[in-house]
Formats: C-alpha cells, sequence, structure tokens
C-alpha cells in the first residue's frame, strides 16, 4: 500500500489533480488495477488517505512547536505559521485534488476529529501564552488562531508563491497574533466604571 501512496504522489504532482486517474496511479506503482482495488476503492479513497497522512505529520509538527516550553510563546506561534504555511502549499495540489472529487470530506468524523485535535493543541498553547486572559478570552483566541490560519493559509498556498513569500506572510500572521494575544486581559468592570463615572462628574470650580 505504501508504494501506491508513493505513486499516487508522484501522478498528482506530474499530472495534477483533473488527469489523476486510478489507472495512472497503478501504472506509476507498478501494478495491476486490480491489485490497486484491493486497498483503494476509488481514486477518492486514494487522495482521502494521502490527507489523513498529510494531516497526521501536519498536527504533529504544529504539536511539537507549540508544546516547545523551551521557546517563548511569540516565538513558538511564529515558528509554527511558518511550518503551517509551507505545508499547505505543498498539500495544495492534493487538496484541489479532493476537493473536485468528494468536496463533502471535510464533514467526514477524520475531518472532524482532526479539527477537534487542532483545536485543543492551540487552546493549550493560547493558556500558556495569554496567561492574563479570561476563559472567554481565550477560547475566543483559540477560534481566532484557527481561523485565521486556515483562512490566509490556503489563500496564500493557491498563490503558488516562494519559500520566501511563504515566510513572510507567515512572519506577518504570527506577529498580527501574537500582538493580539500580549494584549489580552480580564477586563476590570469596577475600575473601568470607576472611570466613566468620573467622566461624567463635573469638575468642581
Amino acid at each position: 500500500m505504501a508504494d501506491i501512496l508513493k505513486a499516487a504522489i508522484r501522478v498528482l504532482e506530474r499530472e495534477g489533480a483533473l488527469r489523476f486517474t486510478t489507472i495512472r496511479v497503478a501504472a506509476a506503482a507498478g501494478v495491476s488495477v486490480g491489485s490497486l482495488y484491493q486497498y483503494f476503492p476509488n481514486k477518492q479513497a486514494i487522495l482521502f488517505r494521502l490527507q489523513l497522512d498529510e494531516w497526521e505529520r501536519t498536527s504533529s509538527t504544529i504539536d511539537a512547536i507549540l508544546a516547545d516550553t523551551k521557546q517563548p510563546p511569540a516565538q513558538r506561534l511564529r515558528t509554527m505559521m511558518r511550518a503551517f504555511f509551507h505545508s499547505e502549499c505543498e498539500e495544495a495540489p492534493m487538496r484541489s485534488a479532493l476537493d473536485a472529487a468528494t468536496p463533502d470530506y471535510h464533514h467526514t468524523q477524520e475531518a472532524r476529529d482532526k479539527r477537534a485535535r487542532s483545536r485543543r493543541i492551540v487552546s493549550a498553547f493560547v493558556a500558556a501564552a495569554a496567561r492574563r486572559a479570561s476563559p472567554s478570552q481565550r477560547r475566543l483566541a483559540t477560534e481566532l488562531i484557527m481561523m485565521t490560519t486556515g483562512a490566509v493559509g490556503k489563500e496564500v498556498s493557491e498563490r503558488r508563491p516562494t519559500d520566501v513569500e511563504v515566510d513572510r506572510w507567515a512572519d506577518a500572521v504570527a506577529e498580527m497574533l501574537n500582538g493580539y494575544l500580549a494584549g489580552l486581559a480580564p477586563k476590570r468592570r469596577g475600575v473601568a466604571a470607576l472611570r466613566q463615572l468620573r467622566s461624567r462628574t463635573p469638575t468642581a470650580r
């Protein structure tokens, strides 16, 4: 099976999403189509397996980076962003092929599990990076990091950028999010209310 998956990656890179077929994959792997079907019933199954493997590699990398307490949180986020953006660019052809072949794969249990794992990883990082933040602020920060990283990473990957451009985008997003995390702290309602009251009270002359 490993040889089939390696062949599938070669076919995808060489032929592109529109010309990706089980026949071409079988030929590249040096096996019959019948042998291929013993492992994968169709091309969608091959593509989805490739996507699952990529998710696992990316999640493991991000987990290791964000959990590295030897590095300050700001540096961890910057390193993670670069790793994620480069991963998005590498898997762009496979993602496009999978979107075309099986557009509803995002709703599978595997996809949901992947998002849940990513959320746990990012949530743990936010808790360490924004210790003064309230629970609600941390939840929002977790969603913001995930949505921003995913959306911008996908957009950048579709532009076929150079490695330098990828790093530039990743660093800019990391800087923006680091600034946001650094400013998180519970709102002191008592002090804020007192200041508001003083601002409304006429100054005695």
